[in-house]
């Protein structure tokens, strides 16, 4: 760099009363010199293009989850041996049971942990399932068969299907007691809630030149109209007859549309007319998959309820696994694409199943009651 040139300044005037003259301060300045700007020049290929993530097979995880569960089970041990604890656990960290069955008693299905009947966590309750569904009962003796402590029956994740029935025989209890209806009034004001976002009818903007297509050339908003036409139309020609059910996220909009006049009471009257197992199934469905739209198509199908409909069509029902994919397209989508998150995505796509499972096993049955 130059060295600074130093501007010399004229002395301004003296002042006519004789002060001393004012100095004006000399003004510093470097001389200018371009910058010399190095040219961009690349390195190697470009990067490659990001691959999706092979996803682990279900047997993978699981056996990854029982490692893991076993490391934590070293660990604790461990712990537990140089703080001096003895080896003897609480009541609440045993099982106090060693079998688990189920049997008729009285016309109705219990489940029995050793001699004990499985009873409700709130009233005391025995838990009694109706005959006409076997399969519900044995789910629920082998989810307390799975459990390895009294610990674990306190966690709702791990015993959803116990909640579930639970929540099915409190509707049931309010209904048979004077002035019931409350629960029933709350549960139909939390789904319709649903309606005005519901998963099925928010559809992504027309794709673009630049936008992903599947293999068949389709959009993600081709895909998502063609599931949702098909449930809607189920819905407008079984369930809800007459009832258009419109889209209430399209195009390029960012505010959703509200349904037509009249289409909200006749979804309310529906809901409200469910009996107690199909309305305690739809409320959890409906949690589940962030849709009334397919959650009313999964008791529709599948309820022995007065909802239930008699075989509509021949092969596959619209089941947990076709519920699970319609309401999760989006999110299918992006990480066919980009690659899933392990332990969120993985474990967020079994849990929607599952509980949507346990919906199907809730509805279901041989539609004998005896």
């Amino acid at each position: 760099m130059q060295p600074a040139m130093r501007i010399p300044l004229r002395l301004a005037p003296r002042i006519a009363n004789g002060t001393t003259p004012l100095t004006i301060r000399s003004i510093h300045a470097s001389a200018v010199k371009a910058a010399n700007v190095a040219p961009v020049v690349g390195t190697g290929p470009p990067p490659e293009a990001p691959a999706p993530v092979q996803r682990p097979t279900p047997n993978e995880r699981v056996e990854r989850r029982r490692k893991q569960a076993e490391m934590l089970k070293t660990a604790k041990a461990i712990r537990s041996a140089k703080d001096g604890k003895g080896s003897s656990l609480s009541p609440m960290k045993r099982r106090f049971w060693k079998d688990v069955s189920v049997a008729e008693v009285d016309g109705a299905l219990q489940v029995f942990l050793d001699a004990r009947p499985l009873r409700h966590p709130n009233t005391k309750e025995i838990v009694r399932v109706p005959l006409s569904k076997p399969t519900l009962a044995t789910a629920l003796a082998i989810e307390w068969d799975l459990l390895t402590s009294a610990q674990q029956a306190t966690r709702q994740h791990l015993i959803p299907l116990t909640s579930l029935v639970c929540r099915a025989t409190d509707i049931a209890a309010e209904d048979d007691a004077a002035g019931g209806g409350t629960i029933r009034a709350a549960i139909a004001d939390s789904v319709l809630r649903y309606l005005d976002t519901d998963s099925l009818l928010c559809w992504a903007p027309p794709a673009g030149a630049q936008d992903l297509r599947n293999e068949a050339g389709e959009s993600l908003r081709d895909v998502q109209k063609r599931v949702a036409e098909d449930t809607v139309g189920f819905l407008a020609t079984h369930v809800w007859p007459g009832v258009a059910i419109k889209p209430v996220l399209d195009g390029h909009s960012i505010f959703p549309a509200s349904q037509d006049e009249g289409v909200r009471e006749v979804v309310r009257g529906w809901v409200v007319g469910l009996s107690a197992w199909e309305i305690a199934g739809l409320e959890r469905a409906v949690l589940a998959g962030k849709s009334l739209v397919a959650a009313a198509r999964v008791v529709a199908e599948w309820s022995e309820g007065p909802a239930g409909l008699p075989a509509t069509r021949e092969g596959a029902r619209f089941g947990a696994e076709e519920a699970a994919r319609a309401t999760s397209l989006e999110v299918d989508w992006q990480t066919g694409h980009w690659g899933e998150v392990e332990d969120t995505h993985d474990v967020g796509k079994e849990d929607v199943r599952r509980q949507l499972g346990s919906v199907v096993l809730l509805v279901s049955g041989t539609g004998k009651s005896s």
